[in-house]
């Protein structure tokens, strides 16, 4: 199936960029609850989460029915969960304490395992709820369909834990992968591989501020099909795509 045309959102700052993404949200909440009773959302760290900060504010936080939302996460650093570090402490504290998803709800690793044996447990995690019908499953490749991914982007192009020179962006089989030399510290993180990225539903790459500039170059700019893409470049869900950028980050442009 030919991957969608992007669609490609750019506001003047980063406040515009987090209002426009609560509308986004919201919308895709409703329609997901209506048709399936569920709306399944996978967040990665960085500065997505701060970016999400307006639906934990009226209107959106009244307006969203929170008790059919399920969050699992893009990518984890092997840490405890409470470790400044840990991408799950990160979302709690910017945006799920603020909101009232049932923490029955929220899927984050298991703590004391080894990278290849959380990478496991957490795989197999999604495979039984696909298996209970808590997960939807793509019919074109038989990964678990999460509705919406939000996806940030790191300065040199890697989304979740899929790094440039990693044979781990070349996964097919596993759901879930690991990796034990992350670039930036901390080193053992688990991460998303592509295929499942790929099952989605929907897409939304955030990507804000002037450090994410060159990628954003590479990846949208009149050159983007020259030579060894970026990890960003592969991203191509199913359903549909959806860039919102700031003008800083567009500044290559």
């Amino acid at each position: 199936m030919a991957p969608s045309t992007p669609n490609i959102q750019t506001f003047e700052t980063e406040d515009q960029v987090a209002i426009a993404l609560a509308v986004y949200i919201l919308h895709l909440s409703a329609k997901f609850i209506a048709a399936n009773g569920s709306f399944s959302v996978v967040l990665s760290g960085g500065s997505l989460i701060d970016t999400l900060r307006k639906l934990t504010e009226p209107p959106y936080v009244d307006s969203i029915d929170w008790s059919k939302w399920s969050i699992f996460f893009l990518d984890e650093r092997v840490v405890p969960l409470d470790h400044p570090d840990s991408n799950y402490k990160l979302a709690y504290d910017g945006f799920l304490s603020k909101v009232p998803i049932p923490e029955s709800n929220i899927y984050p690793i298991k703590e004391r395992l080894s990278p290849e044996e959380a990478a496991d447990e957490y795989e197999q995690r999604l495979k039984d709820l696909v298996a209970n019908k808590k997960l939807r499953t793509s019919e074109i490749t038989g990964f678990a369909k999460f509705d919406l991914m939000l996806v940030g982007m790191g300065p040199e192009g890697h989304v979740a834990s899929l790094f440039c020179w990693h044979f781990q962006r070349f996964e097919k089989i596993k759901w879930v992968t690991f990796i034990t030399d992350s670039p930036k510290p901390p080193s053992n993180r688990i991460t998303f591989t592509f295929p499942l990225i790929n099952s989605a539903s929907e897409i939304a790459m955030v990507v804000t501020g002037e450090d994410a500039a060159d990628a954003v170059k590479v990846a949208l700019g009149p050159h983007a099909s020259y030579g060894f893409p970026l990890p960003v470049q592969k991203v191509s869900p199913e359903g549909g795509l959806t860039w919102f950028l700031d003008k800083a980050a567009t500044s290559e442009l």
